[in-house]
């Protein structure tokens, strides 16, 4: 029987990639995000049953779930990759910018996750959300952001605690920066400010990261797709990280770095 494995965001980014990566397994995939256009050109690549609508929205996934039982016959994992920004600092977030930033990041993986587990369940499969590091540490000026990436962790938690005895299995990977079109974006402030190519603005940012470099979303997408696999079968619960190392790096000791320390 072919696996089938639904990815929310998988129009670009971490979500896409993911999708390339399972298709070369030969896993069935139902590909869900708000952009059709962007989902038919991963389709195209990857093949799969593309759902166009808001992973957010409740509603939205009542005719979803329809259509992944009668196309595909069941789930066997559920990636939870959608997500957006959160910009600004507490006094800076209007109340329709902290809306934003908790309904895609964080709206998006409950729905989403609330809606796949009776189909989950049948087969003992499992799930994964796209946290962040910003799930575990605070950036600056994202309040919104942190804010939904930290209560990742605790729906992480929780849908691992109740849904373990029917055999489901529920992950969080929390990536640094990854070079995705959303990053990219990001990167536009400091290309800006040092008048620099993005090349360089990642460097920037990964200056102080043990491994000096961003990841890229086909490692990502690796991490995903083994969490999913038996061979991953004894791990719920669990927060993946992975960063290239920065949050293990003592901050307050940067500064002995810039004395030429290693």
């Amino acid at each position: 029987m072919t696996r089938t494995v639904l990815i929310t965001g998988a129009g670009s980014g971490i979500g896409a990639a993911c999708a390339r990566r399972l298709a070369e397994d030969g896993v069935g995939l139902v590909l869900v995000g708000r952009r059709r256009e962007a989902l038919q050109q991963v389709a195209e690549q990857t093949g799969g049953l593309v759902l166009a609508g808001d992973a957010a929205c409740p509603q939205t996934w009542n005719g979803f779930i329809e259509q992944v039982r009668e196309h595909c016959g069941g789930l066997d994992a559920l990636l939870a990759c959608a997500g957006g920004h959160g910009l600004g600092s507490a006094t800076q977030t209007s109340p329709a910018t902290w809306e934003a930033a908790l309904r895609s990041n964080l709206d998006s993986a409950f729905y989403s996750a609330r809606a796949c587990l009776p189909l989950l369940a049948e087969r003992r499969g499992s799930i994964v959300l796209l946290g962040s590091i910003a799930s575990l540490a605070a950036g600056p000026q994202v309040c919104g952001y942190t804010t939904a990436k930290h209560a990742l962790l605790g729906l992480n938690r929780s849908l691992a605690r109740d849904y373990g005895a029917q055999g489901v299995r529920v992950n969080c990977v929390c990536p640094g920066w990854v070079r995705t079109p959303m990053a990219d974006e990001e990167m536009q402030l400091l290309m800006q400010h040092y008048a620099e190519d993005l090349d360089t603005a990642y460097a920037r940012v990964t200056a102080d990261v043990p491994l000096r470099r961003p990841a890229l979303p086909e490692e990502i997408a690796s991490l995903c797709r083994f969490l999913i696999s038996d061979e991953a079968s004894i791990l719920t619960g669990t927060t993946l990280v992975a960063d290239g190392g920065s949050s293990i790096v003592d901050v307050p000791t940067l500064a002995y770095t810039r004395l030429g320390g290693a």
